[in-house]
């Protein structure tokens, strides 16, 4: 749970920075690709996430951020997503400090299924949110060829790149 804004902001920098990464990695032709036919499409993980933003931070009672709740159809470039991401994560990093106190963090709200949850602890739910479906997508993302960007150390591409060998 966090307890100051400023902490969370650290954090979202490099976490949003990461999916923005990401989704900068994805080619239109690799938002199709599924494990299963009834599976989530790397194109549709990627909009999830980026509706996520705007949808759960106003749950919690940020006003006014920028992003679509619902985004359907799942956009068919993969430029367009990541303009929305990028969008949405720079709206709550502005909303954020505007609108609540360090205080206002530990104000419980309900949220999914009526459950209440302090503020601060929505904030890292957030986070997890993103950072596990983030880990989804980079599983389609090698099943269509993409080179996965390294989010917390090296991706195996980036261990040649240093010459050293990738750990097996």
């Amino acid at each position: 749970m966090y307890r100051r804004i400023d902490d969370f902001l650290a954090d979202w920098q490099y976490e949003s920075e990461s999916t923005l990464k990401m989704f900068r990695a994805l080619t239109d032709e690799a938002l199709d690709q599924r494990i299963t036919p009834e599976g989530r499409s790397a194109g549709r993980l990627a909009a999830h996430i980026t509706e996520t933003v705007p949808e759960m931070m106003t749950l919690a009672g940020l006003t006014g951020l920028e992003g679509s709740h619902s985004i359907d159809p799942t956009p068919t470039r993969a430029a367009e997503i990541a303009e929305m991401y990028e969008m949405a994560a720079r709206s709550l990093a502005e909303a954020l400090p505007q609108q609540w106190t360090d205080a206002d963090l530990e104000v419980e709200v309900p949220m999914y299924g009526g459950d209440s949850w302090p503020r601060g602890t929505t904030l890292g739910i957030l986070l997890k949110h993103q950072a596990h479906h983030r880990g989804q997508l980079t599983v389609l993302m090698r099943q269509a060829g993409l080179r996965v960007p390294g989010c917390y150390g090296p991706v195996a591409e980036d261990w040649s790149a240093m010459g050293m060998a990738a750990v097996a």
